[in-house]
């Protein structure tokens, strides 16, 4: 049956429902756009930038904008740095590159990119970006693009799987549990207290 995120309660779901909730019908559905859209993480180098890469090399986009603000370790570079430097060794064109370095969270990935992405393409000819972020966080970073970012973009959701916290295994281990609980959780707040945009869902079962 289909419900509104607004309508879940996080402390009730099954497992089930946070599958529903957080994986089910995100997928790549394998259309072209102007840039690859990689949100940062203390992970993003090991687990997002290889497939973001791929995508570039493949044709999907021609740029790349990293964003992430966040220092993890005692380098002193940010995420959107990090996953810079690493891309250009794997063969991406520093004229490709894209940084945004100043967002500590997702809805600040979103907001402090209008501008990066407004000055290297004007933000008025951007059809389509292509989001890649870890499965589990796709849905809220997709809700808040379509929050805040201009209605006329689309986008094509290119899911990234870690080994702990996929639609198959998460609950299956500590670490993938926690992630999964608490990314349910906020997902549902945020919605509820209007901070990202409503969206109805197809769930197993419910309640």
């Amino acid at each position: 049956m289909k419900i509104f995120i607004s309508q879940l309660d996080s402390s009730k779901l099954t497992d089930q429902q946070m599958t529903d909730l957080l994986f089910r019908n995100i997928k790549d559905d394998n259309k072209n756009g102007e840039c690859i859209f990689v949100a940062g993480s203390s992970r993003a180098v090991e687990y997002r930038l290889p497939p973001a890469v791929q995508l570039y090399k493949e044709g999907r986009a021609g740029k790349i904008l990293f964003s992430g603000g966040v220092v993890w370790d005692d380098t002193g570079l940010t995420e959107a740095q990090r996953l810079a430097e690493k891309a250009m060794e794997l063969g991406v064109s520093a004229n490709d590159i894209l940084i945004e370095n100043q967002s500590l969270h997702t809805k600040e990935n979103v907001l402090a990119s209008l501008l990066v992405l407004d000055r290297a393409f004007y933000l008025h000819k951007i059809n389509r970006l292509l989001v890649v972020t870890s499965h589990y966080h796709m849905r809220r970073i997709n809700l808040t693009l379509q929050t805040y970012m201009p209605d006329w973009i689309d986008y094509s959701l290119c899911p990234i799987n870690d080994k702990s916290t996929r639609e198959e295994n998460w609950s299956l281990n500590p670490h993938g549990r926690q992630r999964v609980e608490a990314e349910s959780a906020k997902l549902i707040s945020y919605v509820k207290q209007g901070i990202i945009i409503d969206q109805e869902l197809e769930f197993t079962n419910y309640p």
